[in-house]
């Protein structure tokens, strides 16, 4: 078959081509193209002519944003998923094999001690007591007090605070001082009262008293003519039979005979104490600023009646005379101008505490055999340690600085007393120190002694200063550590009886303890006056266990006798038990944890001393 060429020739069309099949025709022009074909092609231009199944994988991914290699996010992937696996492996053997825990190491012998000692002032309490006080053989009492005929009205009532020791009495100036201990201790150490589970507790202690001295005065007035001294009597002088609170041996609960208010209306010693527990307890309080500025007023009323109302308060009390006799009021300023001073940061009562008059008469010159006795009579040791303090971490300059210096002096010296290279103080055979000279009752001396020394060891550490002299020989901070831990330890039953002189510590202590309440059993019977007398000379064991309580202590010889109607043996008290309270936090716990350098000095201003006056200018 022929056709017309265009190109000038004839055009021969086979017709067999034309039976070709397109996939003959197709294959045949790749062999043709392929042939002529005399440079290799790029990925795109094979791609023409692969079929499907003959493309080459990508050797890259296009991620979008990123266009990665094959091979790497193929391995990147994989990691991941083998990560992801192992990562589950690992936390389902954590979560299914059991756990070993590492349990705490169990409380020291000081921190046991410290919550017994602690519960001794729940079962001191008086007045209408909270549902957690937890001695179930206490309950309310002396829920007239104050609401007797003759009281100022100024007062109006006085429910509250705590018994002084195994009998009913309140006396306001050997609980004033044992509240400013327990809040002193707080100040210090609130880290180790929240380690040993006791920070609320012992707060919520400070405040009964604290709530109970601002009903003993007008506490809203600027100034007053009036404060209670005491509640109760003890008087039994001359063969006295009239009811009251040691003639009768009753429970608390059960008393229904007068219970009379002792006023004073010249009384330094006293407010000043009062005026010392309420400024410390207002910094033990800072955080709750409308009761610490109460505090703070309280305070303040009373040690300017302190100032404006000089004498003693128990010069004219024959029964504060015999039982709790204040031999002066110039250590009381000191010791509450101090306190004053670090609640209020007014410089006018640091100058106060600092007057050398004052000191003087406060006896802080001279010795003595009683210096560096620290007790709820004389408070000279504690206000000379409170003051180093202050000299120590902050250093007023001038004008405090003679006298500070001077107290920091002191200080040390009663420090050097208490070791047992020096012949200040006896010891007994069994190693307790005689601070008393061998005076019946000398634990609650000792135990004020403990505390002090640990607590200025515990200054002079956050001060970076190892030690202290004494003469030419330096001692270091570990020595007074170690004579408070000596003495602590022999109260807790290192002594030669072996003996804890405190109650329910230990497996051998005090059973026959001199108290009221804790030695008739709550069994629903109310003995008279006279009907409790049975249990008063019974000897058999206290039928309620007075938890914490720390008796008199032993003699000069090592020497106990536990029998309940010998006091000077066996009668615990609260400002003895506050001392202790105090020496066991000092040194519970770890050592590691120090004391508060800086709550103390929460309301004080910024130091900037005062130069001292310049030189006379010269002239020619």
């Amino acid at each position: 078959m022929y056709g017309r060429d265009p190109w000038g020739g004839p055009l021969e069309i086979n017709a067999a081509t034309d039976s070709a099949t397109d996939d003959d025709r197709s294959r045949n022009l790749q062999d043709l193209d392929r042939a002529a074909l005399s440079r290799p092609l790029d990925e795109t231009q094979q791609s023409w002519l692969l079929g499907p199944s003959e493309q080459k994988k990508k050797k890259y991914v296009d991620l979008g944003c990123i266009i990665v290699s094959r091979k790497i996010f193929v391995w990147t992937i994989g990691t991941l998923l083998f990560a992801a696996f192992v990562a589950g492996f690992v936390t389902l053997i954590v979560k299914t094999v059991p756990r070993h825990h590492h349990k705490n190491p169990p409380p020291d012998n000081y921190t046991l001690a410290l919550h017994k000692a602690l519960m001794f002032f729940n079962a001191q309490r008086s007045g209408k007591l909270p549902r957690h006080n937890n001695v179930s053989w206490r309950g309310n009492s002396g829920m007239q007090d104050g609401k007797s005929a003759g009281v100022s009205s100024a007062i109006k009532d006085l429910v509250g605070g705590f018994y002084d020791a195994g009998d009913a009495i309140k006396f306001n100036f050997p609980q004033a001082y044992a509240m400013t201990m327990l809040s002193w201790s707080v100040i210090e150490y609130s880290a180790k009262y929240e380690a040993a589970g006791e920070l609320a507790h012992v707060k919520e202690l400070i405040k009964w008293g604290s709530d109970y001295f601002l009903k003993t005065f007008n506490s809203t007035a600027d100034s007053i003519s009036t404060l209670a001294a005491q509640v109760g009597s003890g008087d039994t002088s001359g063969g006295s039979t009239t009811p009251n609170d040691h003639y009768c041996w009753m429970r608390p609960e059960d008393i229904d005979y007068d219970r009379p208010v002792t006023e004073c209306h010249s009384c330094s010693d006293l407010a000043a104490e009062m005026a010392a527990a309420l400024a410390s307890a207002s910094i033990v309080f800072k955080d709750n600023k409308v009761y610490s500025k109460k505090l703070v007023h309280g305070a303040t009323t009373l040690f300017k009646f302190s100032r404006d109302q000089r004498g003693r308060y128990s010069a004219g009390s024959s029964e504060a005379s015999v039982f709790y006799n204040s031999t002066s009021y110039w250590d009381e300023f000191v010791w509450g101008g101090a306190w004053m001073y670090y609640a209020t940061g007014n410089s006018s009562y640091l100058k106060l505490a600092t007057t050398p008059g004052i000191a003087k008469h406060a006896g802080a010159f001279w010795g003595g055999p009683d210096y560096g006795v620290f007790s709820w009579d004389n408070k000279l040791a504690g206000a000379q340690v409170l003051l180093s303090r202050l000299r120590l971490f902050l250093s007023p300059g001038y004008p405090y600085e003679e006298i500070l210096r001077t107290f920091h002096n002191q200080t040390s010296i009663v420090m050097c007393s208490y070791l047992p290279v020096f012949t200040s103080f006896n010891r007994t055979k069994g190693g307790l120190i005689q601070l008393n000279h061998g005076r019946p009752q000398p634990l609650q001396y000792v135990v004020n002694a403990a505390f002090l020394a640990a607590l200025y060891s515990d200054y002079l550490e956050a001060a970076d200063t190892p030690g202290w002299y004494c003469g030419p020989n330096f001692f270091s901070t570990d020595v007074l550590r170690n004579f408070a831990k000596t003495q602590i330890n022999y109260i807790l039953g290192n002594n030669p009886r072996k003996m804890s002189y405190v109650v329910g510590f230990g497996n051998k202590y005090p059973k026959h303890v001199h108290h009221r309440g804790a030695s008739i059993p709550k069994n629903k019977v109310k003995y008279n006056c006279k009907g409790g007398w049975k249990w008063r000379d019974s000897s058999k064991p206290n039928p309620n266990t007075i938890v914490g309580a720390m008796v008199a202590g032993p003699d000069k010889h090592d020497g106990f006798h536990d029998v309940r109607s010998n006091y000077n043996y066996t009668e615990p008290t609260l400002a003895g038990n506050a001392g202790l309270v105090a020496a066991l936090v000092a040194l519970s716990g770890d050592k590691g944890t120090k004391i508060d350098k800086n709550t103390i000095f929460s309301a004080v201003p910024p130091m900037f001393p005062t130069p001292p006056p310049p030189p006379a200018p010269w002239k020619p």
